[in-house]
């Protein structure tokens, strides 16, 4: 009885030694493995060119991005041609026929609002895409979101009602890019999220007051913010009260300022 008491504590005490074992090597085995250091790779900013009050080219990571061309072929002379054309709104500071016939063929894109679209198509061979207030598609590798853009004002309300034009959230490699289009400081650009470059309009009577720009910003918070279609029916907006009050607002906003109207 004796030996085989003896011979039981010395298996239990083996079994001991090969679990700690075990767990020895189960330590070493994930001590050894790498840390998880995944991240995510953000890609570079847009270059961007100004044309004109609203019209502006997108360099980004080699794709050439024309936002509301008007001007004429002129305007766009030893330019990149355009791999896209995003237009926001029927006006003629947004759309204008001549100048995208003039710089676009069948093969380029063409993405804006049902009114928009149906303008184009009224002049030929685009290749013309509707794109609706809240729709998001792909193109290009580019994820494109139509934000809705109108008037709150009841004296402006005749300028832009909602669902006509298209504001435009861009995003490609994390980065995203607002363009407000004519707009007020309206919900849906107060609520947009993770904006790294934001283009914001503020003219008088069609869009709103420095102030409601710069009061929007500030609840949106994007990183980066470009004051652009600034000229209304009595000149130029202060763009530089503008930056002051986003300055003064949050200090983490940064304002730049573009030469939009290089003739005035």
């Amino acid at each position: 009885m004796k030996n085989y008491i003896i011979t039981l504590i010395a298996i239990i005490a083996l079994i001991g030694c090969k679990q700690n074992q075990s767990d020895a090597d189960s330590d070493t085995e994930t001590s050894m493995r790498s840390p998880d250091t995944t991240t995510e790779v953000v890609g570079p900013d847009p270059d961007i060119t100004p044309i004109s009050h609203a019209t502006m080219i997108l360099d980004w990571d080699g794709t050439i991005i024309y936002v509301d061309p008007v001007g004429g072929e002129k305007a766009f002379e030893a330019r990149p041609p355009a791999n896209m054309i995003l237009i926001t709104d029927i006006h003629g500071d947004h759309l204008n026929l001549e100048t995208v016939q003039a710089v676009a063929d069948n093969s380029v894109p063409i993405i804006g609002p049902e009114a928009v679209g149906d303008e184009l198509r009224s002049v030929g061979n685009l290749k013309v895409i509707d794109l609706y207030n809240g729709d998001t598609m792909e193109q290009d590798g580019f994820k494109i979101e139509a934000i809705p853009m109108y008037n709150l004002r009841e004296e402006a309300k005749k300028f832009h009602h909602k669902g006509r034009g298209n504001g435009y959230v861009i995003e490609k490699g994390g980065k995203r890019v607002y363009i407000s289009g004519d707009t007020e400081d309206i919900p849906e650009m107060r609520s947009l999220k993770d904006i790294d470059i934001a283009f914001v309009c503020m003219n008088l009577p069609y869009t709103m007051t420095v102030e409601s720009a710069a009061d929007a910003v500030l609840d949106f918070k994007p990183k980066v913010v470009y004051p652009y279609h600034y000229r209304g029916t009595d000149g130029l907006s202060d763009v530089e009260k503008f930056a002051q009050l986003v300055g003064q607002g949050n200090a983490d906003i940064t304002v730049k300022q573009l030469d939009w109207y290089p003739t005035k």
